[in-house]
């Protein structure tokens, strides 16, 4: 048994533990108010901008997930950077291997052509710019000696207790009563999505395996559909007709008027009017992993949101 510490424990943060938990590790989970239902681990909380805090629960640990997010997207560039390097410091000070859950936003607009972990970053938004500069703060210091890192970036997720994300409530909640799914962009673009049951187990293979560190990985996703297609799937397992509102810069816009936190989502809004496709070849071919059947994945996660129907909607602590 050995001991892993994750920082997070929303919508990939959570199953994280519990895949460690299944595997047997003494686990840690760490987030800001110390409370989560997460049997079998220890749940501490914190200020994981604290380096000391950090320092002293990464302590022995075999490995360090970092799973946070800012608590405000709307001040992302600023809090976002400085919980990333209090986890960092942590991990270094520990000994421990660092695995960091990464995303998208750094390649920009891929015109066409598939995401591989190649491409030089090319943001073209503040958030964007942000998330790239972290990538090489984090990449310098495992060249530096400091810390052995490994980074696995996922696309826009989906899964059992994924609430919020472009492939979540509004649109397996809305599956269940009939009502319209609502998405971003062009529905009729294929784009990846990645299963948040996926993800977590890929992070326990960058944790664990041989191999792992110094590198970009793109974590395992299923062969991309269109948004549309999986709607129509979704839709047709919950019993209703599939119907779908799609809202592109300038339905943005207007509801940003009454609520601002739309317009935040601008930035990434030519993920969904495209082309979005990410090849995980290297990851299947490094360690023999492929993601779930995306059909497989949809029904478990229509599943989740049928059971839990009828029970009040909580808030998770996001990630990244």
């Amino acid at each position: 048994m050995t001991r892993h510490v994750v920082f997070g424990t929303g919508q990939v943060g959570r199953p994280l533990v519990e895949r460690l938990l299944a595997d047997g590790h003494d686990v840690v989970a760490v987030n800001r108010s110390g409370r989560a239902e997460v049997p079998g681990a220890q749940v501490i909380g914190g200020d994981a901008t604290d380096p000391a805090f950090t320092t002293r629960v990464s302590e022995g640990a075999h490995a360090v997930y970092f799973c946070l997010n800012a608590s405000n997207y709307g001040r992302w560039e600023a809090e976002f950077p400085p919980l990333q390097r209090g986890v960092l410091t942590g991990a270094a000070r520990a000994g421990a291997r660092l695995v960091v859950l990464d995303n998208l936003y750094a390649y920009g607009p891929p015109h066409g052509r598939p995401l591989v972990e190649t491409m030089s970053a090319n943001p073209t938004s503040t958030k964007a710019a942000t998330r790239a500069a972290m990538t090489e703060e984090l990449l310098g210091s495992h060249a530096a000696g400091q810390v052995d890192v490994a980074i696995g970036r996922a696309s826009d997720y989906f899964g059992p207790g994924a609430l919020m994300s472009a492939l979540g409530e509004t649109v397996f909640g809305t599956a269940l009563t009939g009502a319209r799914a609502q998405v971003m962009g062009d529905p009729d673009q294929p784009h990846s999505y990645s299963y948040t049951p996926d993800v977590a187990a890929a992070l326990v293979t960058l944790g664990t395996a041989a191999g792992a560190v110094g590198k970009v990985w793109h974590l395992p996703v299923a062969p991309a559909r269109t948004t549309r297609q999986i709607i129509e799937h979704v839709y047709a397992a919950a019993g209703h007709r599939p119907r779908t509102l799609a809202a592109g810069r300038t339905t943005l816009r207007a509801l940003g008027v009454v609520k601002p936190a739309m317009r935040e989502y601008l930035h990434t809004l030519y993920q969904f009017t495209d082309p979005w496709v990410v090849d995980d070849s290297s990851f299947r071919t490094a360690f023999g992993v492929a993601a779930t059947p995306l059909d497989e994945a949809l029904d478990a996660t229509l599943a989740w949101y049928r059971a839990n129907a009828s029970a009040p909607t909580t808030r998770q602590e996001t990630t990244s």
